[in-house]
């Protein structure tokens, strides 16, 4: 038997035609995807602190409306001077809140700046009340 040869065997092959390369976008979609979450993750956390901090925030307001009713009235010369300093910051609310905050202010100048005072009077603590029932935070 007779060996042949390779070049006997070559068959010319026509209709293979080279690599051609092909354009992949999936990695480039996988990126801005996690863009895309990586954004919305910290929208979601952003409105998260934004959230929390406007939840926990110090009220000046609420703050003062609770010592105002806390305060003992049997100590005439300290509540005097609280209301008025409390107050102050409800005085501005409206002309009605203003012209009341006046109002008791006068009322509670004859508690104030003396050694001895006496009790508050039942007109006095009624402006008290209204003045308390008035304000809100």
């Amino acid at each position: 038997m007779q060996e042949k040869t390779f070049r006997e065997f070559d068959i010319p092959l026509h209709d293979i035609k080279p690599i051609v390369e092909i354009e992949e976008y999936s990695l480039y979609y996988l990126l801005g995807l996690v863009g895309l979450g990586l954004i919305t993750l910290g929208l979601i956390v952003y409105g998260l602190y934004i959230w929390y901090k406007k939840r926990n925030a110090f009220n000046l307001r609420k703050h003062h409306l609770k010592l105002i009713n806390e305060l003992d009235l049997s100590d005439t010369k300290n509540a005097a001077y609280a209301i008025s300093g409390y107050g102050l910051v409800f005085k501005d609310d409206s002309p009605r809140h203003k012209e009341m905050y006046e109002n008791i202010t006068q009322r509670l100048e004859s508690y104030k700046y003396k050694k001895d005072v006496e009790k508050f009077d039942s007109e006095t603590l009624g402006y008290i009340e209204v003045f308390k029932e008035m304000i809100d935070a």
